[in-house]
């Protein structure tokens, strides 16, 4: 690996580039080689038994570890200043596989706020087959009566998927770590060029990768980074026993795109600053969702927690969900998608996509009206998002 020096004397876009790099070996090839085997060759019958033991470090099969998605844990950990990272092949295998591996029968965990309806489904519906107790809190005030004995993990997105609610990270690490929970943060909205939790105090960080860390559609991944004492366990449930393993070809453009995070994050946060305001005053619009916007009950806490205030809005439109349909179909640049966190700007309708699956109370309870539109704002020039999107609002 290169000798970067202090990591923290080092700025983000450097540790985009550079940081757990090393040129092959072998070639010398700058970009780290994709190592395309599904077994390693392990030279001989004692070698094979201490690699299999854990007493001698190496690859021997890429359900377990991959010289490919090494480069790309390294590279995260880096990012996020943590000990460790582990890969998986989605955001979701990521998510489940931190969930199983530290939680066990007969604990809870409390979740706070919005959350991505992926995750909802998993911590609601699945967890309590296992015995496992989900324990809901509205917001950081909710969550210090929340807390019980039984409590094991303090679970919070922000900015949440869609409506942008902001939480407190350092408040969030004080009180799980006062009651003696492991606090997990989901930080696809964010990146780690915005927020690094880790510095807040928080335990366990997640990331969606296929999102912004991908940043071009092409990719599709999860990332978990902590101190070592948290992810070697989900190391051995997601890859080892539940199989969750991130392709070496998928890991090779997950650490291309991290090359050009800081740049994309950066233009797609500008420009959203700039369509929250204009969006905010067109009188079609009943609310925009936006942490950058001084409205934002959040913006407080996010302008202290965020380098920027992300590329990502919701706007809730007067008319429910004809005037949605009218909107997201007269759209010509941005287009009707899920996922975020592209080159390319996207939008979509949760109620019906992204949280269908959630019930409507829930929705509604968490601010999904029939007329919210999550908006991804991508590298595009400013000025021809904003005609677009005004074009598209016409008749509404």
């Amino acid at each position: 690996m290169k000798k970067l020096g202090n990591h923290a004397s080092l700025g983000m876009r450097t540790l985009a580039v550079h940081g757990g790099q090393r040129p092959d070996e072998l070639s010398g090839a700058i970009s780290t080689p994709i190592t395309a085997t599904s077994s390693f060759s392990y030279g001989d019958f004692d070698s094979g038994a201490r690699r299999f033991s854990g007493e001698e470090p190496g690859y021997m099969y890429s359900r377990f570890a991959n010289p490919t998605v090494t480069a790309f844990e390294q590279r995260m950990a880096v990012l996020e200043d943590a000990e460790a990272a582990v890969a998986c092949a989605s955001g979701m295998a990521a998510i489940s596989a931190t969930l199983f591996a530290l939680l066990k029968s007969g604990d809870e965990i409390i979740h706070v706020g919005v959350l991505y309806g992926g995750t909802e489904g998993v911590i609601r519906n699945l967890l309590p087959r296992y015995g496992i107790t989900p324990v809901f809190a509205a917001d950081v005030q909710a969550l210090k009566s929340a807390f019980t004995p039984r409590t094991k993990m303090v679970f919070v997105e922000t900015p949440a998927n869609p409506v942008m609610a902001i939480v407190d990270l350092a408040e969030i690490a004080r009180l799980s770590r006062e009651a003696g929970a492991i606090s997990v943060v989901d930080n696809t909205f964010a990146t780690p060029y915005l927020t690094r939790p880790l510095e807040k105090g928080i335990d366990i960080v997640l990331h969606s990768a296929t999102k912004y860390i991908s940043g071009h559609g092409d990719a599709t991944g999860g990332v978990v980074v902590g101190n070592r004492q948290w992810i070697d366990p989900i190391r051995t449930l997601c890859l080892k026993q539940f199989g969750g393993c991130l392709s070496p070809f998928e890991a090779a453009l997950l650490t291309r795109g991290l090359k050009t995070l800081p740049l994309r994050v950066e233009a797609s946060s500008n420009s959203a600053q700039k369509i929250a305001e204009y969006l905010s005053g067109h009188p079609a619009v009943s609310t925009v969702f936006y942490p950058g916007l001084k409205t934002h009950p959040g913006y407080d806490v996010a302008r202290q927690q965020m380098k920027l205030f992300g590329g990502i809005m919701a706007v809730d439109l007067k008319g429910g969900i004809p005037a949605a349909r009218h909107f997201l179909d007269k759209l010509t640049l941005v287009t009707q998608a899920v996922s975020l966190g592209d080159t390319d700007s996207l939008a979509c309708h949760p109620a019906t996509t992204t949280h269908s699956a959630v019930s409507a109370k829930i929705r509604l309870e968490s601010g999904i009206t029939d007329g919210l539109v999550r908006i991804s704002i991508g590298i595009e020039d400013t000025e021809d998002l904003i005609a677009d999107f005004q074009q598209a609002l016409e008749g509404v």
